[in-house]
């Protein structure tokens, strides 16, 4: 229930127009987002069951997102094309989900129980996804209007980059059964690692200035042959949000268009951005030679190893108006952390049975991995095993980067 209300109070400060326009076909309107959520429990748990009766027959086809054994669905880049249902409708369709899942909650089987699990941790994959899709969609208006009424805090002058040493040798990663986990992020298996070490924090808005301002964006070197072709086709000169003015550079938010915080960690960088960063600095940031981008594999077994250098939610995950469920995009909270690891199932990896083994298994090509999580991850979804991923030009989540060497 509380899952419920969260995904209803991120929509509150949308009008219908919010809810309902698509920016890109990578986002889905909040509308969308809020009636799929629900078509999950509907279709996994409780359409079955002999005295439910669907809310509207049409809604499987409109809200399915790509389950294929769940039959036909709408286009995903015309979703922003369902002017109706209307946002009130949505969330009619919302409570009636809602209430049928508690008034049967008792009587539900352990595989429906499970089922519910999953379905809670999908719809907080999708409040994320919600935050960084009304990012995007503000983004586009010139206007540059807000989300959130306040203004960001100020972050504190950042400290020169020190390493932390990972394990060497045989290491284990992956999820290992205790407590909830999907299915990509295990089975638990071992790896063989060489002498390595990681940064002590991500790369922060200063350093990527000096990335820009020494032309970063145009020398061919830096850059993987994909990465160059797609910096020149799409003409990128800096990371997604940043505004260049008379004035200087700004970034846009959730709270807004503000100057832009050199202490802040860099954000909305693709993985193209993140590998060029990374050979450039090798090259011309103090103390960073031979950096490279971490390992998935490395990157997991130093968080397991150091938690509180890498994901201590006490330390990285603020509150927000003493709500501990809500997200906060200030200077101390975190990004997604690209890895140069391709998304690829682990050893003995088995997708779950039916229609829900589609939900992460085939996707196994063509992305790569983060990890750690951003400031809009649900705060229950911080493990070290947890798997992101997307393709290498994506930039729009809250995606940032952390360096790292060979000893």
């Amino acid at each position: 229930m509380d899952c419920r209300k969260l995904s209803e109070a991120l929509c509150a400060p949308l009008s219908d127009a919010d809810a309902t326009v698509q920016s890109m076909e990578d986002a889905s309107p909040a509308k969308w987002h809020l009636a799929h959520t629900s078509w999950f429990f509907e279709t996994f748990i409780l359409r079955d069951i002999s005295d439910y009766s669907l809310y509207d027959d049409d809604y499987p086809y409109l809200f399915n997102s790509y389950y294929e054994a769940e039959g036909k669905r709408h286009s995903r880049d015309a979703r922003g094309l369902i002017t109706r249902p209307s946002l009130d409708e949505i969330s009619e369709y919302r409570n009636y989900v809602t209430r049928a899942i508690a008034d049967r909650f008792g009587d539900l089987t352990k595989n429906a129980l499970q089922l519910i699990e999953l379905g809670i941790n999908h719809e907080q994959q999708h409040q994320e996804l919600l935050l960084t899709d009304i990012l995007h969609l503000l983004s586009c208006n010139p206007l540059y209007p807000a989300y959130r009424a306040d203004k960001p805090a100020i972050a504190p002058a950042t400290q020169p980059i020190s390493w932390m040493e990972g394990p060497s040798g045989k290491s284990s990663i992956g999820h290992d059964g205790d407590g909830f986990a999907f299915d990509c992020e295990g089975p638990a298996h071992d790896i063989l690692l060489e002498p390595y070490a990681i940064a002590d924090r991500t790369i922060t808005n200063g350093e990527w200035l000096k990335f820009i301002e020494t032309d970063g964006y145009s020398q061919p070197e830096y850059w993987l042959s994909d990465g160059w072709a797609w910096v020149n086709k799409e003409d990128i000169k800096a990371p997604l949000y940043w505004v260049k003015r008379d004035d200087g550079w700004y970034e846009f938010s959730l709270y807004g268009l503000n100057p832009l915080d050199i202490n802040a960690p860099a954000s909305h960088i693709s993985l193209y951005e993140a590998d060029a960063f990374a050979s450039w600095a090798a090259q011309n940031l103090r103390g960073c030679s031979d950096v490279r981008l971490p390992t998935e594999g490395e990157w997991e077994a130093l968080a397991n190893q150091q938690c509180d250098a890498l994901e201590d939610s006490k330390k990285i995950f603020s509150t927000l108006e003493g709500d501990t469920d809500f997200f906060d995009e200030r200077w101390d909270s975190s990004r997604w952390e690209w890895t140069g690891s391709a998304y690829r199932p682990y050893p003995r990896f088995k997708a779950i049975e039916g229609a829900v083994g589609e939900y992460n298994g085939k996707f196994m090509s063509g992305q790569f991995v983060l990890k750690g999580g951003s400031c809009a991850t649900p705060r229950g979804h911080l493990r070290t095993s947890y798997r992101n991923f997307f393709y290498p030009h994506q930039r729009w989540q809250f995606t940032g980067l952390r360096l790292a060497k060979y000893l």
